[in-house]
């Protein structure tokens, strides 16, 4: 008859197999979903980028919207930040909280916290709104636009505002 504790130690030696299994599938699995928002994340940029007085050619992704309208539509990828690139480029908003800090701080000025920023946009200063806030806010930090000067204060980054 098996002893009590042989039987845990090969349950043990079984779950642990299981669990380095489900781990190596979940890294593969990360490391695939990573690629296609890397590979979303730059179409969007590349069609967003404005050709020196050349129209741009409509190019029609797999629902047959034109893919040059989804680069400053509510809910699309911010670009990283780089010479030349204006506010326009950005979803609205992305733009709204742009607009608030150009107007109220100008570039490498006064920061603002999150809850400051919802009420300058016109949203009620909830837990919910500043939390939808906050994240906006550190996606445009992360991605050039804003300074993240204390956590939770952003202000914008000489050479971001207008005409950058």
């Amino acid at each position: 008859m098996p002893s009590v504790m042989g039987l845990l130690e090969e349950r043990e030696r079984t779950a642990r197999q299981r669990v380095e299994t489900l781990q190596a599938e979940l890294r593969e699995a990360e490391a695939a979903w990573e690629r296609f928002v890397i590979t979303r994340e730059t179409v969007v940029e590349v069609l967003a980028e404005p050709r020196d007085g050349e129209e741009l050619p409509q190019v029609v992704v797999a629902d047959e919207r034109p893919a040059r309208d989804l680069a400053a539509a509510a809910g699309s990828v911010v670009p990283h930040w780089r010479e030349g690139l204006a506010p326009a480029v950005l979803a609205p908003d992305y733009q709204r909280i742009m607009d608030v800090l150009i107007g109220r701080s100008g570039p490498g000025g006064e920061a603002m916290d999150c809850r400051q920023l919802a009420a300058a946009v016109g949203l009620e200063p909830v837990p919910a709104k500043v939390e939808g806030m906050r994240s906006k806010a550190k996606r445009l930090a992360a991605r050039g636009w804003l300074a993240e000067e204390k956590p939770g204060r952003f202000r914008l980054v000489a050479g971001r505002g207008v005409g950058s």
